[in-house]
């Protein structure tokens, strides 16, 4: 039996090694940046590993497809250079389809919740909530239901508006001029379509292959583990693999973490070292935050250590990438978040409570700059030594060993530690 490489979250390691990249969950609202020989590329529902022209990528049955979304993303990356990728890529017939008004229904929710609450949750309004809303609810539709009797696929459909209708009477949909595109993307769509479940047993049983998970989404924005409700609507730590890609647990082998430097995150929600200064404001413009869907800026901190624990709890990594060191070259002073106090009083855990966790005094150890250009560091000796012992404590603190260290946005500047 094979076992299975996952990345929470993922980033992309000389995807040439790899068969056969998977998505497991999440949707067209996370997305990641990949440089591959000067090109960059922008992916959202693709698997980063779509680039190795060698390899096939799966879309599992966790995530959710919008499918004007993922053809032109195909598209505006192929005019990049990503030629032939729809031939590379497979869909598992049991995802969920997002539709054009979950979208709009996504930006009602969040008008709703600012006029009722004063706050949004600060979604990309990429219909991914709604879309797993429908999902739970047993009324949405999958990719099989597409691609079968398109009679009942459109009946089905037309439910479904009724349903949200009949929530938001605001929402007006044309149902035909959508199922008319409906019926054209299913045909390109057709020929990528096989039964996932099946095809990863034949993955994991057949000749051996290079396996390697991607998650859409961080461990803190999960939406049973993450900073609820300021959360996706999906499993984004180890246990969506088995559930969106329908893997045996026995077959997941390493876990890799990957890790900032420093901590970002986009939207509202709790950050406990985020940096509303000079510090947060560099660490955005080097860093360049800008979220890949939204194009929201990211808000920056430092590196918080409670929160990389908290997520080595859930998920059990074998090993951590820590990317973007080359962001702190510059400062003077460095500081790295240990631990929470609550009244005076450190505490052990991670704060389930959103209001708790914006109480939280955070206790910091502070390290000297290294003041030194990293970005042309190749191997860990190239490092200068305040920015190794940076690295230790992180390793140390967390109990996990850093296996990638990253200066800079280009697979070549990927440090392999062993």
């Amino acid at each position: 039996q094979r076992n299975v490489q996952t990345f929470i979250h993922c980033v992309i390691f000389q995807s040439c090694a790899i068969h056969l990249p998977l998505l497991l969950q999440g949707g067209n609202n996370a997305g990641h940046t990949v440089v591959v020989d000067g090109k960059e590329y922008d992916f959202h529902l693709l698997p980063s590993g779509i680039i190795n022209t060698k390899g096939i990528s799966l879309i599992g049955n966790g995530v959710v497809i919008h499918l004007p979304g993922l053809f032109e993303e195909g598209d505006k990356n192929e005019k990049k250079g990503l030629k032939g990728w729809e031939k590379r890529l497979i869909v598992s017939d049991r995802a969920h389809l997002v539709f054009d008004f979950h979208q709009v229904v996504d930006g009602l929710q969040e008008t709703e919740r600012q006029a009722q609450e004063g706050k949004n949750i600060g979604t990309t309004k990429k219909g991914i909530g709604p879309a797993y809303s429908s999902k739970a609810s047993r009324i949405g539709l999958r990719v099989c239901d597409l691609l079968g009797d398109f009679n009942d696929f459109s009946t089905r459909f037309k439910n479904l508006v009724h349903h949200y209708q009949s929530m938001y009477p605001s929402l007006t949909v044309d149902v035909d001029d959508q199922l008319k595109k409906l019926k054209d993307f299913a045909e390109r769509l057709r020929p990528m379509v096989r039964d996932g479940v099946y095809y990863m047993y034949e993955a994991l049983h057949g000749p051996p292959k290079k396996i390697l998970v991607e998650g859409a989404n961080a461990a803190l924005l999960d939406i049973d583990f993450g900073t609820y409700p300021f959360v996706t609507s999906s499993n984004c730590t180890v246990g969506g693999v088995c559930t969106g890609l329908g893997i045996p647990p026995l077959n997941i082998g390493d876990v890799f973490g990957v890790s900032k430097a420093y901590t970002t995150r986009v939207g509202i929600g709790a950050f406990p070292t985020e940096q509303l200064n000079a510090v947060g404001e560099l660490l955005q413009t080097r860093g360049h935050e800008v979220g890949v869907t939204t194009g929201r800026k990211r808000r920056c901190g430092w590196l918080d250590l409670v929160i990389l624990r908290y997520a080595h709890m859930i998920n059990g990594f074998t090993a951590i990438a820590l990317t973007k060191l080359d962001i702190l070259d510059v400062l003077d002073e460095i500081k790295v978040g240990v631990a929470y106090k609550l009244s005076g009083k450190r505490i052990p855990h991670f704060p389930a409570n959103m209001d708790i966790l914006h109480k939280v005094e955070v206790e910091y150890e502070t390290f000297p700059g290294w003041k030194t250009d990293t970005s042309a560091a190749r191997k860990w000796n190239d490092l200068p030594a305040k920015a190794q012992n940076y690295i230790r404590f992180i390793e140390n603190h967390i109990g996990v060993p850093i296996k990638w260290v990253g200066v800079g946005k280009s697979r070549e500047c990927m440090i392999q530690m062993f």
